[in-house]
Formats: structure tokens, C-alpha cells, sequence
């Protein structure tokens, strides 16, 4: 079977009937509080969802992650998720969503969340379910699961960042015949952007990115999150390169306390809150004090871009 945005659509439809705790999650929604702060040329939504908890407060530690079953693995399912296969991966509805239609897509295998060898499955996905935006978060980037490689995939246009992609300062750093890389300027959030029509040079483009990113102590490959989606041929691609996991605000105690970890959502323009308190309280400062301790320096960015320039 071929995986379209049909087939998915129809997975959550039947899952929806079929799983209670999906239906009562996804239903949720409909009621969630939602915010937004105006920036300069954009904007970033708040979203107040309880469901999120275990995500966003998910010990990801090497110790807590061996003492609980992987909930990725075909095994551990619960007896009502059911999946549709796409390669080495399966399409699974995400019974505790953001967008009103969420997917995660887990590797059958279980093996650790790495992307270099698999950016080409990425794209893949994307071109396959061209309704919706495929992400990837990095083991130490919003991953809730660094132990099982693992896409997630949602709703088309509900991120800010679709749509003002277009309008946003930007700065053309490669181009080929069939590929453009820009970098995004006054974002509060350094980033790079792949506009192609190749997805072989798309995979390369990204390799060399990859090797001039910064692999920290002890982990595995460099901090990052991307949204990829595809559409009327063209792939585009928006990779967030990362300085930390998580802000100070999420260790903080009383009242400097904000529960968040910055996820590719997040970093796509809707932060989720799972505590009613934090929903309540964040400001545009404690977003832009986030989004600076979290992502790339301007001169880390600089020189990421002159090595590639070479």
C-alpha cells in the first residue's frame, strides 16, 4: 500500500472511533486556549494543552529511559493503535496531539534517534503525505522517545511559520538549477532554508550542513529540529539548529518556573504549554529569552555560514 494524506486521514478517522483515549484527546482540542504575540513581521501562538504534559516534562535521561518500555516499539502499542507501514516505518495516529490531525511515524526497529542517513526518508514522507508537515526533533531537542528514531507529522498551515516563510527576511547562501538555500534573518531563530526540486541534492546540501554543526559532549550528532512538507514539486525544508534542550525556566522553582521544552512546534511558531499557569503568565519577553538561550548564536550562525560559502 502506498501512504497518501488520504490514507492518513482515514487512519484517524478509524482510530478515532475505534480508540477512546485518541477520540477524548483529540476532541480536547477543540476547547484548548490559544494566545498570540505580535513580533516584528510574525507572530508566535501559546497553546495551553494538558495532554502535553508527558511530553514536555518527559525525563529523557539515559537512566529513566532504560527503566521504562519503549512506547514506540510494535510490542508495547497499546491493543487499539494501529498502523499503516511505509518502509522501514509505520504511520501511527499520536494519541496526544497538537494539530487536529497528528501522526508520529516510528521505525519498527528500535534504534536511536539519528537523522543523518535518514533526512532522505524525511523527504520521502513528506512528498507522500503532502497534506501535512512532516518534523523531526533531535534526541536533545523535544524528543520524548531519543531512543526510538521516530518522525511526526500534522495539519498543513496550522504553523505560523508556513505561511510567513514566504515574507520574512532572508539571505541566499547556495543555489543550484534545482536547489536554493537561504538563511533566516530576524526570526528569533537562526535557521536554514532548502527550497528543491532534487531530492538527491537536497540530501547532499544537508550532509554538509550536518558535518559543520557542533557535536556536543556525550551525544550523538548535533542539536537540531526540521519541518520539511512538499508541495506542487518542490520540497521545502526548515532547519533549526540547537544551543541547548532546554531553557533555565524549566528548572526554575516558585514563580520564575515555565514548564516548556522547545520542540520543531515550538520552534515553528506555536509554544505549548501544558500548565494553565505558564499559559497564563508567559510574556513576548520570556519567548524571546527562550528562543535566544535555545538557539544558535548570530556568531555561531556566521561561521556555519562562511565554512559553507567556502
Amino acid at each position: 500500500m502506498n501512504l497518501t494524506s488520504k490514507i492518513a486521514k482515514d487512519l484517524l478517522r478509524d482510530q478515532l472511533d475505534e480508540w477512546p483515549l485518541a477520540k477524548t484527546n483529540f476532541d480536547a482540542l477543540k476547547g484548548v486556549k490559544s494566545k498570540e504575540f505580535q513580533f516584528d513581521d510574525f507572530i508566535i501562538k501559546v497553546q495551553f494543552n494538558p495532554a502535553r504534559i508527558q511530553s514536555s516534562a518527559a525525563k529523557v535521561d539515559a537512566k529513566s529511559i532504560q527503566e521504562r518500555k519503549c512506547f514506540l516499539c510494535p510490542a508495547n502499542l497499546p491493543k487499539e493503535q494501529k498502523g499503516i507501514p511505509f518502509g522501514d516505518y509505520q504511520l501511527l495516529v499520536n494519541p496526544f496531539p497538537i494539530f487536529p490531525e497528528h501522526f508520529t511515524i516510528p521505525a519498527y526497529e528500535h534504534t536511536d534517534q539519528l537523522i543523518l542517513n535518514r533526512y532522505g526518508d524525511m523527504l520521502d514522507l513528506a512528498k507522500s503525505l503532502d497534506k501535512y508537515t512532516v518534523f523531526y526533533n533531535g534526541p536533545k531537542c523535544g524528543a520524548s522517545a531519543p531512543d526510538h528514531v521516530h518522525f511526526q507529522a500534522g495539519s498543513r498551515g496550522f504553523l505560523p511559520l508556513e505561511i510567513e516563510i514566504e515574507n520574512i527576511p532572508r539571505e541566499i547562501i547556495y543555489r543550484t538549477n534545482e536547489l536554493n538555500v537561504f538563511i533566516i534573518h530576524n526570526y528569533l531563530r537562526n535557521s536554514f532554508f532548502i527550497e528543491t526540486k532534487n531530492r538527491e541534492q537536497a540530501i547532499q546540501f544537508f550532509k554538509q550542513l550536518y558535518s559543520l554543526l557542533e557535536i556536543k559532549e556525550g551525544d550523538n550528532e548535533p542539536m537540531m529540529n526540521i519541518l520539511t512538507w512538499y508541495e506542487n514539486g518542490i520540497w521545502y525544508s526548515y532547519i533549526i539548529p540547537r544551543e541547548k534542550h532546554r531553557p533555565a525556566c524549566f528548572f526554575a522553582e516558585g514563580d520564575d518556573n515555565i514548564l516548556i521544552s522547545p520542540a520543531a512546534v515550538d520552534l515553528g511558531g506555536v509554544f505549548i504549554t501544558p500548565l494553565e499557569k505558564d499559559f497564563n503568565k508567559i510574556t513576548s519577553d520570556d519567548i524571546k529569552g527562550i528562543l535566544k538561550e535555545i538557539c544558535i548564536s548570530n556568531q555561531k550562525m556566521r561561521s556555519i555560514i562562511e565554512k559553507l560559502k567556502r
